[in-house]
């Protein structure tokens, strides 16, 4: 953690708080993979939009669902690894939605353009910009959803803690693809049986994913289960 980190409050829990110290370990992120594309000679677009996205808003329900489910089980010591943990959450739903505005088609995102019209805009005057667009953005979903497994895999995490956690992650990735296909199943137009249900479970494992870095183990994950569900 940087010496200018604000840290998390010793007890409780302040959502605030963690959506600040998660967007400080995002940005840290992101700077450094912007520099290094530069010193690469990569196109500066593809960190600069998938940047706008991360933290041009958002309220940061997972990564707070995960510290939570830290405290609820406990948990204490070095908080910088929950923390970039949770990141790694945050990235991971980057490229959720990154993937579900191309499928359903949509223009904005937290009220600026999503990343398939942000790419096009900026490629405008090509005949394809529509669709090098979408490409991209289905691109750049790769590329968030390869960071969310390198903010996880450079945590710090011990290796018993590390297991428990892709555990909960792999469970999770497993739910949310079969809640996207679901919602491609059935157009915006058209009740959507099972979408709310899809989501339920996902974020139940939030929690536990965050129970899974409590050393002790003991709250893993019969308590958690009543806390997420409260």
């Amino acid at each position: 953690m940087s010496e200018t980190a604000v840290p998390l409050p010793a007890s409780g829990l302040d959502p605030a708080c963690v959506r600040s110290a998660v967007d400080e370990r995002l940005a840290t992120f992101l700077d450094a993979k912007a520099r290094l594309a530069a010193a690469q000679s990569f196109p500066p677009e593809v960190t600069d939009v998938l940047r706008d996205l991360v933290l041009g808003g958002g309220k940061r329900i997972r990564p707070v669902l995960c510290v939570a489910g830290w405290r609820a089980a406990e948990g204490c010591g070095d908080e910088d690894p929950v923390l970039r943990v949770a990141a790694s959450l945050e990235m991971f739903h980057t490229f959720a939605l990154m993937r579900d505005d191309v499928m359903d088609r949509s223009a904005t995102r937290r009220g600026q353009p999503s990343a398939h019209e942000a790419i096009a805009a900026r490629h405008a005057g090509r005949l394809d910009a529509a669709r090098l667009g979408a490409c991209a953005a289905v691109l750049l979903g790769d590329l968030a959803l390869a960071w969310s497994d390198e903010l996880l895999h450079t945590a710090g995490l011990s290796a018993d803690r590390f297991a428990a956690a892709t555990v909960v992650l792999d469970g999770m990735r497993t739910e949310l693809m079969y809640g996207q296909y679901l919602a491609a199943l059935h157009r915006p137009t058209e009740h959507r049986p099972g979408r709310g249900a899809a989501h339920r479970p996902i974020q139940e494992r939030e929690v536990h994913r965050g129970a899974s870095f409590c050393s002790s183990g003991r709250c893993w994950p019969e308590r958690t289960r009543a806390s997420a569900r409260r």
